[in-house]
């Protein structure tokens, strides 16, 4: 029997005897609460700037948490790796530094395991920051071991039908996962610095409109009336301007009961803004300035490297009519008789 992203059955059964042995011993595999911590950026940012002799002479008392990503022993030596929240940290267990018990509980970790471990900061030989342990929790432990292309997840009927593997698996697609959070958020900040409101309309509505989609449709049980998932935000955005609301965005789920493809999705995130005594002149000016601030907010720069071309957001941008962008691209007159 194999599971998901080819783990075995004999595989997962000894994971769950290793759950089993830890509640008989009277360890919880999976605890409601988690001891004193501190992230491990943070750690990082604070005790990367020493050498290793002041830090031997602070010897600095600290504890994070984090899941297992990689294991290395040495018999009476153990590193280990702890990934959060994109961030990672040696781990050292010595077993001089510490008691049998905890040398053995230690031992027995699991790839993918999330642990908590609590000790002194140093550096190695070779210079690496590193904590070594004098305690450790186990926060969960994990039942199916991480896939087998652990650094790098290469399989894309994987990676896309369980995306969480991609981001485990795949720092760029975690990093990108991130920045494309903090672009809403600069985005929703940008709009909000200018007056803009923001709003929630219908997602169910009875006349879809605002855009040329194919809409998905579902039925209302109580009302005996069919409705349609919005394919934009147009109309009702619309509206409240007419209410008297001068300025508003939305950023949230439009459908569309079109194709799909590896980059595009019939759910998909859309924002949309209006703005009374504008014209598309001053919606092109606020595009280009949004578009500059997100970059510099999120990303530090406007120099964005793309398909391996390097792009200056912060020049200005040049406006070119429809038909002068035809007419340039491949020399066909779409105005001409």
């Amino acid at each position: 029997c194999r599971a998901e992203w080819g783990v075995s059955e004999y595989e997962r059964e000894a994971r769950r005897e290793k759950a089993d042995a830890l509640r008989e011993a009277g360890v919880d595999p999976y605890p409601a609460r988690v001891g004193p911590h501190s992230p491990i950026a943070e750690i990082v940012a604070q005790w990367e700037p020493l050498d290793a002799e002041a830090l031997e002479a602070q010897a600095p008392a600290a504890a994070i948490c984090g899941r297992i990503t990689a294991q290395r022993s040495f018999g009476k030596l153990m590193f280990l790796s702890l990934l959060e929240d994109g961030h990672s940290l040696q781990v050292s267990v010595r077993k001089s530094e510490v008691t049998p018990e905890v040398f053995a509980f230690v031992k027995g970790f699991d790839l993918g395991d999330f642990v908590r471990v609590e000790g002194v900061v140093w550096r190695t030989k070779k210079g690496e920051l590193t904590l070594d342990a004098r305690d450790a929790q186990m926060l969960s432990k994990t039942l199916r071991p991480l896939p087998e292309k652990w650094h790098g997840l290469t399989d894309n009927e994987a990676r896309f039908r369980q995306r969480y593997l991609d981001l485990l698996s795949n720092e760029p697609v975690r990093n990108m996962a991130i920045v494309r959070s903090r672009t809403i958020s600069a985005m929703r900040a940008f709009l909000d610095e200018r007056g803009f409101l923001e709003v929630e309309t219908p997602i169910l509505q009875p006349l879809y409109g605002g855009a040329a989609a194919r809409p998905f449709t579902t039925h209302h049980n109580l009302y005996d009336q069919d409705l349609y998932l919005r394919i934009s935000d147009e109309l009702y955005l619309k509206r409240l301007v007419i209410g008297g609301l001068d300025r508003v965005y939305e950023i949230g789920h439009n459908f569309r009961n079109e194709g799909v493809s590896r980059k595009h999705n019939p759910e998909f995130t859309m924002m949309e803004c209006y703005q009374a005594y504008a014209d598309y002149r001053d919606m092109m000016d606020l595009t280009e300035a949004m578009v500059k601030q997100i970059a510099e907010r999120v990303l530090g720069t406007t120099q964005v490297e793309y398909q391996g071309e390097t792009l200056d957001l912060a020049r200005t941008w040049p406006r070119i009519s429809l038909h002068e962008a035809v007419l340039e691209a491949t020399g066909v007159d779409i105005l001409a008789a």
